[in-house]
């Protein structure tokens, strides 16, 4: 079993608070908004505390114009669940500063979820509406979780998002992720396993290898070349270290030179340059054609330097091998969350959780919600090809959908408070692919527009 999450305060304007694998097992119970521990004092005086309440995780919109999201960080979600608990230093720094009374503070001391929780696979793709992640617990226990797990799912699912689309562009090209020293040290983990899940080949950061098993990778940077009395002097050094399969970076002072240094100093069987600034596809172009001239034909090109989905598409025809990107994955590509919510949609009619659940939506301007537990199933037209996203009432769910071929989304995540389906990374990038291969063709398309699919709300699901 992986080491479990804790969050860190991100320092990145792009990132607020994410969450990550941590040896310590420190507890995630203190990263949250204050609001969640204010509402739980409140709920207990006035008996709200044990209402049965169901919580549901969606979002209004794809940022951006996109076509569709990507779901990421379930499984560290689930992690950071499993130490999200009040010891007795969380205990001591709510009551020194008064943030909650006696009650509340016997309540947390015991606190442990003990709901359900059920959720989209990891990977699998999402749209407006999309009931990604539902929680039913007594309102006091899920509430608190609020921040949590938006704060994990907006971060890593915008990641993963943007990594989709990189991936799409690439076209069967590896991509390395290359972020870590762009964003906060912890969200730089997630990112790489969130990069990971939706297609990309390699990290080079080494905390995700060890914590999630994501296969790490790594060149050398200038500064390499430079503190070596010349740039012959650097190539040898990392070749008699790393041997020729290692790659070489280029583009220090003279890129024609150094590749002909390179390949002098290697041979023919080189691994590969990297390239990480100029006009890219027109020195790749020399590159490939130099390389070639001085025999080393199986040497593989690879390009860094601000590469975006859009930049990695222009370069399609160009003689490039593989991408590292950095510091638009992690931002993910201008869509830094992916602005999820957490809202609560039904609520028991009795004090005491007893009772049938009730549909219950805020009606806020601009804000409007969809009130009941809700079931989700993606249908598929007579080719296979997915054609909505079909969102129902619980009570609805596993209705006779009149012969139309769909497969249900949501998969029970936390039983009893027990976690009963935690699966492999390697499982959510298997269903990632699957996931995109199901949608229309022009889900892929990188321009700006609809969602590609529609979700429909039956009529019992309002």
């Amino acid at each position: 079993m992986s080491p479990r999450g804790c969050v860190h305060p991100g320092v990145a304007s792009v990132v607020s608070w994410v969450v990550t694998t941590d040896s310590r097992g420190a507890s995630t119970a203190l990263l949250t908004d204050r609001y969640e521990l204010t509402m739980l004092t409140a709920a207990l005086r006035s008996g709200a505390a044990g209402r049965r309440a169901v919580f549901e995780v969606f979002a209004r919109a794809l940022p951006n114009g996109r076509r569709y999201g990507v779901v990421a960080g379930t499984g560290r979600l689930l992690d950071a669940l499993e130490r999200f608990h009040f010891g007795p230093g969380e205990l001591a720094f709510l009551r020194d500063n008064q943030m909650v009374d006696d009650d509340a503070l016997r309540y947390l001391e015991s606190y442990h979820f003990g709901g359900d929780i059920w959720g989209y696979g990891e990977g699998d793709a999402y749209f407006p509406g999309s009931p990604i992640l539902v929680v039913e617990a007594p309102f006091a226990e899920a509430v608190v979780l609020e921040t949590l797990v938006l704060a994990i799912l907006n971060h890593d699912s915008a990641i993963a998002s943007a990594a989709s689309r990189m991936v799409t562009a690439a076209d069967g090209r590896p991509l390395i992720e290359m972020g870590s020293r762009r964003t906060h040290e912890m969200a730089a983990v997630a990112s790489a396993r969130a990069a990971y899940i939706a297609g990309f080949g390699s990290t080079s950061n080494l905390q995700a290898g060890r914590d999630y098993g994501v296969p790490t990778s790594g060149t050398s940077a200038h500064a390499f070349s430079l503190i070596h009395d010349s740039e012959r002097d650097a190539f040898a050094a990392q070749l008699a270290a790393l041997g020729k399969g290692t790659t070489l970076l280029v583009d220090t002072f003279d890129v024609a030179r150094a590749v002909r240094t390179a390949v002098e100093l290697a041979g023919p069987g080189l691994g590969a340059v990297r390239i990480d600034s100029g006009d890219l596809p027109m020195v790749a172009r020399q590159v490939r054609d130099l390389l070639d001239e001085l025999g080393a034909r199986a040497t593989r090109i690879v390009l860094s330097g601000d590469l975006n989905e859009y930049s990695i598409a222009a370069l399609a025809a160009a003689p490039v091998d593989g991408y590292g990107v950095g510091t638009s994955l992690v931002t993910g590509s201008g869509a830094p969350t992916a602005a999820l919510v957490y809202k609560l949609v039904a609520r028991a009619t009795e004090a005491n959780g007893e009772g049938v659940l009730q549909p219950v939506a805020k009606r806020s301007v601009g804000k409007p919600g969809r009130g009941g537990r809700k079931w989700a199933a993606r249908q598929f037209d007579e080719n296979g090809v997915a054609a909505a996203e079909l969102i129902t009432r619980a009570d609805a769910f596993g209705q006779d959908l009149g012969g139309i071929p769909n497969r249900p989304l949501l998969h029970q995540l936390v039983r009893g408070g027990e976690i009963v389906d935690r699966e492999p990374l390697t499982a959510a990038r298997d269903r990632h692919r699957a996931a995109l291969a199901e949608l229309p063709v022009h889900a892929l398309q990188l321009s700006r527009g609809y969602p590609a699919i529609p979700t429909v709300f039956a009529p019992d699901g309002e």
